[in-house]
């Protein structure tokens, strides 16, 4: 008789051996990277089955593709699909990493945008174990190299494959079953992708995505005017009351929006050995002219910042999948900040960007909300020695910002977006003025260095201002557009909070971010109205004296007092004033108390905010996906025209000289047509001991 391993052999010298092999080795693989790699969260033994086993249908599904050729083909063809599969998994675990979310089919058409950003994260973002991914395809490629499995050349039956194929789609409709049982509705209510992977796996998720986007395409193709109806029927269901006391108290202002990148709550007033990481904001936070917001929760997606600029200037949401900026950007009818200011109250608008003008697709988004100056990457020439990864310092960004600042027709509404405090933190020795965290997490611990720096360049701008008289005829707009510290990192961020471990209620309340707004005159204080990004536009327009009723706006305005308090999370969790729900648990907000045994009262509360929730952002989807913008004309709003725009430097720079002659209202102007550039002072040690001929700017030729 044989023994045992000779049978296992002679088994393995089958097609259907090696076919058996290969599922097995890749599903192994599979489960081994959602447990080490996924912060998938299983909880249970029926998650915990799931997360292993759903590896085994897609594989011989896709695998099995292979048992419908002969020969050799059929075997290489199997290593192949593994292979891809595998660089699939592969190409996940990176971006999860940095992201905590898979990547999507609108990510990926839209990748140019961020791709030439990417380099200088990958290093910090690759682990050597990573490569673990591929171990089964080299296995199976050494076995069959060597001949430890000798390749049968026997004919296949196409119909046993059929049944092979068939056995995919029933233990699929099994997983399918098992997962809707343990979690409900899974793919009809709006889950994280998390969920997704965890119950289903990554190559059902990749095939979902994909249909959905399919679907998101043909939305927006037979999308009327008639799809409108619901959500102004919501809009008006919930609106607000502008409060009195605030409103129209800035009209006429310049407005400022300081994008403070990655930036958290838990940073104001926080200190490491001593020493404040955000001297700066910290007096602007507790300034008596200054309404500072400690509820105030990003809301961004798979956009990240250019999720948290949609929000902030269109009060819509970005997309469960991709960076709507990137994906509609370009062709989509917006009715944005600059373009509300600029056609009701003679704004001029302009964005501030050290990078290249292609990143999330700005230099074409920023034309549909109506930008007339977009001041990129290439409006600094002679600035040298300043990449980080994702734009020029800040010091230095700002500093070259205020000379064309100084240069708008005033009123003005600018917008400047910071970049140093970005993952993963990198900063040179010279510009290091404070310790790291001592957590034990290298990705987390250099994180109040980039956020100190951040902080400085602030106080620098601000003394700018000061210097220049912009201060006193400016409103300032302070805020964080997302997480620094993903919830990958649960241990530092329990050192963080002084805890031996996070709860998700924890985790929700680490989403805050700064928000403040700071004018000379302004009634100030610490605001606890719980609210997010999606609420900033409404609040500034009362602030201005503009009726954001007029809009298809899904935020409410901060400071009106009949306001639902509810913020909606991008994957259907949500925080309002009494409730928190995050990754499925259930909290009281004022105490953090886990509710395990709710009253009735209770569940008829929390699923009645769930259900706000889930319309409000089902309705804002409806609006992006489906263009319908392009069918509401409000009263006084012209159709932005994207041909009107132009970022190129000549056209832009001849444009600024033109109005600043025009309207003789800039800074520059009212300084007698002199610069007032050497107001500002900097500390960056690029900058010192540089000539004034290498630091200038370009002029209108």
């Amino acid at each position: 008789m044989k023994t045992v391993l000779q049978k296992v052999r002679s088994g393995l010298n089958s097609k259907l051996g090696f076919f058996i092999l290969t599922v097995i080795l890749f599903a192994i693989k599979d489960g081994w990277a959602y447990e080490n790699k996924f912060a998938l969260g299983a909880v249970g033994n029926v998650q915990q089955f799931l997360l292993w086993f759903n590896a085994f249908p897609g594989a011989i599904i896709l695998i099995g593709i292979a048992l419908y050729f002969r020969g050799r083909l059929s075997y290489w063809l199997m290593i192949l699909i593994d292979a891809i599969l595998s660089t699939w998994l592969f190409a996940n675990i990176l971006y999860y990493r940095e992201f905590s979310d898979f990547i999507t089919f609108n990510l990926i058409s839209g990748s140019g945008s961020v791709s030439n950003n990417l380099g200088k994260s990958l290093a910090g973002i690759f682990r050597m174990s990573d490569l673990f991914v591929y171990t089964d395809v080299v296995i199976l490629i050494l076995v069959l190299a060597f001949k430890l499995i000798r390749i049968d050349g026997r004919y296949f039956k196409l119909r046993y494959a059929g049944v092979i194929t068939m056995l995919g789609v029933l233990l699929f409709g099994a997983n399918l079953g098992m997962a809707e049982g343990n979690r409900s509705g899974l793919l009809t209510r709006t889950f994280d992708n998390n969920y997704i992977v965890k119950y289903l796996g990554l190559q059902f998720y990749t095939v979902y995505d994909a249909v959905k986007t399919t679907h998101n395409n043909e939305v927006k193709s037979k999308a009327s005017s008639s799809d409108l109806k619901p959500v102004l029927n919501f809009l008006k269901k919930n609106k607000t009351n502008a409060d009195i006391q605030y409103k129209g108290v800035a009209k006429g202002k310049n407005v400022f929006i300081i994008h403070l990148e990655s930036l958290q709550q838990f940073v104001i007033d926080y200190k490491v050995d001593g020493k404040e990481v955000t001297p700066n904001l910290n007096k602007i936070y507790h300034a008596s002219d200054t309404i500072s917001f400690d509820n105030f929760f990003n809301q961004v997606g798979q956009g990240k910042t250019s999720d948290a600029e949609l929000m902030l200037e269109n009060s819509l949401f970005g997309l469960s999948e991709g960076s709507a900026m990137t994906i509609d950007g370009t062709t989509n009818t917006f009715q944005a900040a600059p373009a509300i200011l600029s056609q009701q109250q003679g704004y001029t608008t302009a964005s501030f960007h050290g990078d290249v003008p292609s990143f999330w697709n700005r230099d074409n988004a920023y034309k549909s909300w109506g930008y007339d100056y977009f001041f990129s990457k290439s409006f600094y020439p002679n600035v040298k020695n300043d990449e980080e990864g994702y734009g020029i310092k800040d010091k230095i960004f700002l500093k070259g910002a205020a000379n064309y600042i100084q240069q708008l027709p005033q009123p003005f509404y600018a917008k400047l977006i910071t970049v140093t405090n970005h993952y993963p933190y990198p900063l040179d020795k010279e510009n290091i003025s404070i310790d790291q965290l001592k957590t034990g997490d290298n990705t987390v611990d250099p994180y109040v260095q980039t956020a100190h720096y951040l902080d400085q360049s602030i106080g620098e701008f601000m003394n700018y201002l000061d210097k220049s008289g912009l201060r006193k005829n400016s409103m300032i707009v302070l805020y964080g557009d997302h997480y620094g510290i993903s919830n990958n990192h649960k241990s530092a961020i329990a050192d963080i909070l002084g805890k031996k471990k996070v709860t998700n209620y924890d985790l929700a309340m680490f989403q805050k971010v700064p928000f403040m707004i700071q004018m000379p005159g302004l009634k100030g204080g610490i605001n606890h109205t719980y609210g997010g990004e999606i609420d900033v536009l409404p609040t500034i327009e009362n602030l201005l004296g503009i009726d954001s009723s007029n809009y298809v706006q899904f935020g409410q305005d901060l400071l009106a007092t009949n306001r639902k308090q509810i913020v909606s999370f991008r994957n259907g969790d949500f925080v309002s004033a009494k409730y928190t729900k995050y990754g499925g648990d259930v909290y009281d907000t004022k105490t953090g108390k886990k509710l395990t045994h709710m009253t009735k009262a209770q569940k008829a509360a929390v699923e009645k905010d769930q259900k706000y929730v889930t319309t409000e952002l089902n309705l804002s989807d409806k609006v992006v996906n489906g263009d319908l913008l392009r069918f509401y004309h409000p009263k006084g709003f012209t159709k932005v025209n994207k041909k009107d725009y132009s970022y190129n430097l000549n056209k832009s720079l001849k444009k600024l000289k033109e109005a600043q002659e025009k309207k003789k209202t800039s800074v520059e102007s009212e300084n007698g047509g002199k610069s007032t550039l050497d107001e500002y002072t900097t500390d960056a040690p690029e900058l010192q001991n540089v000539d004034a001929k290498d630091y200038t700017f370009p002029t209108a030729k």
